[in-house]
């Protein structure tokens, strides 16, 4: 099997389009982070980090242009659209991106580049892959008898939804 070329012309543009939307959300008082939801070669959403603005941690721009695309389409999947963000992913926003199913993903800046000016994820991409009991924040594992409740509730609805 021959994967396609990782990089297709239209790519910069859209890089370009989601790096102006970051540079704009500074000057608006948000962080530096754009990012466009594409397919077939038509914008479908855009989205960006409003963390500090709306005082909630997970509106970042990659999260924020997955939940206006999944409403824009109608659809909790985004297969056969491009995600393009202004700096690599937090694990937050590509996990985000996995479960919203998209095709591809192009990304401006690195890692590396956001944590020179302060936004360093390198902690939890470290700590993702530790044992939860490890974890500065305290994780309470405690199993009720209830526990399997809901998943029997999802079992049982003939009509469910799959994802």
């Amino acid at each position: 099997m021959t994967l396609p070329d990782p990089v297709v012309p239209e790519d910069d543009a859209w890089l370009r389009r989601a790096i102006e939307l970051a540079v704009a959300n500074v000057a608006a008082g948000g962080g530096p982070f754009g990012a466009v939801v594409v397919r077939d070669g038509e914008l479908v959403a855009t989205g960006v980090n409003r963390v500090t603005i709306d005082l909630d941690p997970t509106a970042h721009a990659e999260v924020s242009a997955i939940r206006a695309a999944c409403r824009a389409l109608g659809d909790f999947s985004l297969a056969g659209c491009t995600l393009y963000s202004s700096c690599e992913p937090c694990p937050l926003c590509a996990a985000s991106a996995l479960w919203a199913r998209l095709d591809r993903m192009g990304v401006a800046a690195d890692r590396h580049d956001a944590a020179r000016v302060g936004f360093d994820d390198r902690n939890f991409y470290e700590l993702l892959g530790t044992d939860p009991a490890a974890w500065p924040m305290h994780v309470v594992a405690h199993r009720v008898e209830s526990a399997d409740e809901p998943f029997a509730a999802w079992l049982a609805k003939e009509d469910r939804q799959h994802y």
